[in-house]
């Protein structure tokens, strides 16, 4: 039977590689995210490839709009097998205080809502069926600080607490719950922040270099394979040692 998988901002970065590389195993994909130019054209990529993906416009940040997502996948599919809740992004670096609240509340519904939104309308649908894997995006740092992105730190600091407690709710239910920690990675989002340098912060990485976005992907696809099925509950640093210094 052929898997069906999730992904939430398929349309770019980390979210499009991941879901190139899940229908490269054979899954079925459905690619979510706000622009559906984007996701059609990511999906026009992997159909091109032999394999299988379906685009879905939604804004995973809204609650109503995340449970529609996963209703009309079940509606479509009758199932939900694998799930990566990886909608996220972040404004300028700038000290809490001038940070607009409503930046603020952008950047936290974007990064920590849409995965508890994601996971609370995937969950059970999964218990439904007797199980699944999810993998949710946090970052290296929700593990550490960096000044001048405080909403960013909180939430992805706030994915990390939900995957460790989620992981436990379920882990009789046959549901895997992790967590990836990428570091600097080369994503639109990142380029933005550095003015396209993608030398920018080599000097920050004991690796001496940023992520290309399948190196992330591919520590995603382990979480989500059968070779990973005693891991739940893990937070994976994929930053090249970044969390260790």
């Amino acid at each position: 039977m052929k898997r069906i998988a999730l992904v939430t901002g398929a349309g770019s970065g980390i979210g499009r590689s991941i879901a190139i590389g899940l229908a490269r195993t054979g899954a079925c994909v459905v690619l979510a995210g706000r622009t559906i130019d984007t996701l059609e054209a990511v999906a026009a990529e992997i159909a091109g490839h032999g394999g299988e993906a379906w685009a879905c416009a939604a804004d995973v940040s809204a609650r109503g709009e995340a449970e529609a997502l996963v209703a009309k996948v079940e509606a479509k599919f009758g199932r939900l097998d694998l799930a990566v809740n990886n909608a996220g992004g972040h404004g300028d670096f700038r000290p809490m205080h001038e940070i607009p609240p409503e930046e603020a509340d952008w950047v936290i519904d974007l990064n920590f809502r849409a995965v508890y939104h994601g996971m609370r309308a995937q969950i059970p649908l999964m218990l439904r069926q007797g199980g699944g894997a999810i993998v949710n995006t946090a970052s290296i740092f929700g593990l550490k600080g960096v000044a001048g992105n405080a909403p960013y730190v909180a939430a992805k600091h706030a994915v990390i607490g939900l995957t460790k407690a989620a992981a436990l709710d379920y882990a009789t239910s046959g549901i895997r719950i992790n967590a990836i920690c990428p570091g600097a990675t080369e994503t639109p989002n990142l380029l933005r922040v550095t003015g396209g340098d993608v030398h920018a912060l080599d000097g920050m990485i004991p690796a001496g270099r940023i992520a290309q976005t399948d190196e992330i992907a591919a520590a995603a696809l382990w979480l989500l394979s059968d070779e990973a099925r005693y891991v739940t509950g893990a937070s994976l640093s994929v930053d090249g040692g970044m969390s260790a210094a």
